[in-house]
């Protein structure tokens, strides 16, 4: 069967562009059957992932970053209603390619390709937040805050620009007002951030969800209150580490819950695998698909 690669030229800012004759002459060289989209404007991908299923092509490759891989997911389940969503294919060329490494994947192109060729499969869990669908990481709060101030950075590229952005907006410390409901728990009180993940790392630096699991059949949330910038700052290296330890800290709570029910007092961006929401929120609803779509991965990458 024909795969379908779907390429986001803008991903790590114009570089999976220049990259993709590369991961061409990769996936040829692998022996992959392929044909290409090329995403055009904002949404496209979607589009055309949906399209590519509906078209029949089978695996659907994600060309691209994070956020990429999340629009591939949610053209597919548009495409599939609830049933399963297909196989996806992931050739990553973007900035932080956060989702293939949670999965143990090579970021290397001729491995990656090689790995698609072998059609070895994971069944992985999809998430909702509210009708979106999200393969990795989601959020509210300072997460997205910080999103949003990386985006306005120009003069620094990669990593460095998620770091410098995070360092802003643990400076700035907004906070939110919130009521939330999970499955058998609550909390009610003022929250810095929540985020949910599907898998460990986000942002490139960051393990938000530290035991998350893509194949555990529940979302893994992590709710955090710091009253001031300096404690809060705090757990920036915590967070950093594959351990986890920041989940410890006073102030700290990991969740594990199929569904997540968040209302806050004040609007808040939000975030699905690092794409910003078009408009602020003060309520959102989590839920998961488990085992709902077929990841080309070898069993031992886990």
């Amino acid at each position: 069967m024909t795969a379908k690669v779907v390429l986001n030229p803008y991903s790590n800012r114009w570089n999976s562009q220049k990259r993709w004759p590369e991961a061409e002459a990769a996936l040829i060289a692998a022996g992959v059957d392929f044909s290409l989209a090329i995403s055009e404007y904002p949404g496209h991908t979607v589009e055309l992932a949906r399209q590519a299923v509906l078209d029949g092509f089978s695996p659907i490759i994600a060309a691209g970053g994070d956020g990429t891989v999340g629009d591939v997911v949610e053209g597919m389940a548009r495409a599939s209603g609830r049933g399963h969503l297909g196989v996806l294919g992931l050739l990553p060329l973007g900035t932080a390619n956060d989702f293939v490494c949670n999965l143990g994947l090579p970021l290397d192109l001729n491995t990656a390709a090689e790995v698609i060729a072998n059609n070895e499969t994971r069944v992985i869990d999809v998430c909702k937040a509210g009708e979106r669908h999200f393969i990795n990481n989601s959020a509210m709060g300072l997460e997205p805050y910080i999103t949003v101030l990386q985006q306005e950075i120009t003069r620094l590229k990669g990593i460095p620009r998620y770091l410098v952005a995070a360092i802003k907006g643990i400076i700035r410390n907004p906070k939110w007002h919130a009521k939330i409901e999970w499955d058998d728990g609550s909390y009610e009180g003022p929250l810095s951030l929540i985020s949910v993940g599907n898998a460990p790392r986000t942002g490139g630096l960051f393990f938000m969800a530290p035991h998350a699991d893509p194949a555990d059949g529940k979302l893994t949330a992590v709710l955090a209150y710091k009253k001031s910038s300096l404690s809060l700052l705090a757990l920036l290296p915590k967070a950093m580490t594959p351990e986890g330890k920041f989940v410890l800290a006073p102030g700290v709570q990991e969740i594990y819950a199929t569904k997540i029910k968040i209302n806050l007092e004040s609007l808040s961006p939000a975030h699905s695998d690092g794409e910003l929401f078009p408009n602020q929120l003060d309520k959102l609803e989590y839920s998961i698909l488990p085992g709902a779509i077929d990841v080309l991965a070898p069993a031992s990458s886990e």
